[in-house]
C-alpha cells in the first residue's frame, strides 16, 4: 500500500512527539510492505510567526490533498496576546472545518500497567476503565455566531445544532456501542438548553434502528461527577462539541495520564482523517526530551486503523506499546508514585528512548 500522510508537528512538544510517531510508522511500513510519503504542514503558532495566520489556505490544502493527517499540538503562551481571530487554536478549528471531520473519537482507557497512575481508589477504578467518547467537532458554540458589543461590556457565543449534525454523531455512537458493551449515553443539558433537547429527540429517533442498544441520557454536570465517582458505568458517550471538550480531558486524567490518550477526527470517509494526541503543547518541556510520545504513537495506530483500514498494523503498534509498559518503562508523567523506584531501575526514560523502545518491541 502506498499512501500520503500530512504531518502537522505544530508547536511546543508537537515536533518532538510527531518525530517518534513517524519513526514507528516507518517501521510499520518496512515490516508490512507499505510506503508512506510525508508532506509537512505548518499550522498554529509557528504559522502565525511565518505567515501571520495560524492556518493559511495553502497549508490546509496540503492536508486536504493527503490520505490522512497526523497532528502534534498547537499553541503556547508566546501567542497569548495575538488577536483572537488569529490565535493558534484557530488552526485546529480550521483543520477540522476544512477537512470536514465532524466526529472526534477519544478512547479513555486505563492501561492495566498504569493502574498506579490512576488517581481513583482501587474500588472505583476496578480492573480497568474503557470509555469511548464520540464528540461532535464542527458545530455548537465553538462555531456559532459570536460577538462583543461596541462598549466591550457584553459578549455572546451561540450554541446551535441542526438535526443532521446531531444525527451523524449519535448514529456513530450507536455503531461503536454495537461492537462494545451495547450501551450509549448521550450527555447534554436538556433541562436548560433547547439545543440539548434536540439532541435527545434525535437520539430517541435513531434508537428505533438499534433495538439491541441501551440508550440513556445524562446532564453534563452529573456526567462530570459520575466520571470520577463511577467511570466504569460508561461505555460509549456521544455529546456536543463543548461538553465533549471538557469531559474528555477529565476522562483522560481519570485514566492516569493525558500523555497516553490518542484521538481520531473523522468524517464521512471521503476525505482524510485528522489524528492527534489530546495533550497540549507543553512548551515548558519542548525540546528537552521529556514529553511522552505514546499518545501520538497510538494516534498513528488509529490513523492506520480508520483511514487505511490496516487493523493488523494498528494492533502491532498497540501491542508494542503494551509490551513496553509491561516491561516497566515509563516517562515522567506515567511513573506515578513509583517514580523513584522506576528511576533507580534505570527505566525512567525520555521522549526519544520511549520511541526507540516501541520500535524494538514492534520489530521483535
Amino acid at each position: 500500500m502506498e499512501k500520503t500522510i500530512a504531518l502537522i508537528p505544530g508547536d511546543g512538544i508537537g515536533p518532538d512527539v510527531v518525530a517518534e510517531a513517524v519513526n514507528v510508522l516507518d517501521a510499520v511500513a518496512k515490516k508490512f510492505g507499505h510506503k508512506w510519503t510525508y508532506k509537512n504542514v505548518i499550522a498554529g503558532g509557528g504559522a502565525i510567526d511565518k505567515f501571520g495566520h495560524p492556518l493559511p489556505q495553502e497549508q490546509l490544502d496540503i492536508a486536504l490533498s493527503s490520505d490522512a493527517a497526523l497532528l502534534g499540538a498547537v499553541g503556547g503562551p508566546k501567542w497569548d496576546d495575538v488577536a483572537p481571530e488569529i490565535r493558534p487554536e484557530k488552526a485546529l478549528l480550521g483543520l477540522r472545518g476544512g477537512m470536514k471531520v465532524f466526529a472526534n473519537l477519544r478512547p479513555a482507557v486505563m492501561w492495566k500497567q498504569l493502574k498506579d497512575a490512576c488517581p481513583l481508589k482501587d474500588e472505583i477504578a476496578g480492573d480497568g476503565i474503557d470509555v469511548l467518547v464520540v464528540r461532535e467537532l464542527t458545530g455548537g458554540i465553538y462555531f456559532g455566531e459570536r460577538g462583543t458589543s461596541e462598549d466591550g461590556k457584553t459578549a455572546w457565543d451561540t450554541e446551535k445544532y441542526t438535526w443532521t449534525e446531531i444525527e451523524r454523531i449519535v448514529r456513530m455512537g450507536f455503531d461503536f456501542a454495537k461492537n462494545r458493551k451495547k450501551h450509549l449515553t448521550v450527555v447534554d443539558k436538556a433541562n436548560i438548553l433547547n439545543s440539548s433537547r434536540l439532541w435527545r429527540k434525535v437520539a430517541e429517533e435513531v434508537l428505533k434502528e438499534y433495538s439491541d442498544i441501551a440508550l440513556d441520557f445524562m446532564y453534563i454536570d452529573n456526567a462530570a461527577m459520575q466520571m470520577v465517582k463511577n467511570p466504569r458505568q460508561f461505555d460509549v458517550i456521544a455529546t456536543s462539541n463543548m461538553f465533549g471538550d471538557i469531559l474528555t480531558d477529565e476522562a483522560a486524567q481519570v485514566t492516569g495520564s493525558i500523555g497516553m490518550l490518542a484521538s481520531a477526527s473523522i468524517g464521512d470517509g471521503t476525505g482524510p482523517g485528522l489524528y492527534e494526541p489530546i495533550h497540549g503543547s507543553a512548551p515548558d518541556i519542548a525540546g528537552k526530551d521529556l514529553a511522552n510520545p505514546l499518545a501520538t504513537i497510538l494516534s498513528a495506530a488509529m490513523l492506520l486503523r480508520f483511514d487505511f483500514k490496516l487493523e493488523e498494523e494498528a494492533k502491532a503498534i498497540e501491542n508494542a506499546v503494551a509490551k513496553v509498559l509491561d516491561e516497566g518503562w515509563r516517562t515522567g508523567d506515567i511513573a506515578g508514585a513509583d517514580r523513584e523506584a522506576v528511576k533507580a531501575e534505570g527505566k525512567l526514560v525520555g521522549t526519544k528512548k520511549m520511541g526507540q523502545l516501541v520500535l524494538e518491541y514492534l520489530n521483535k
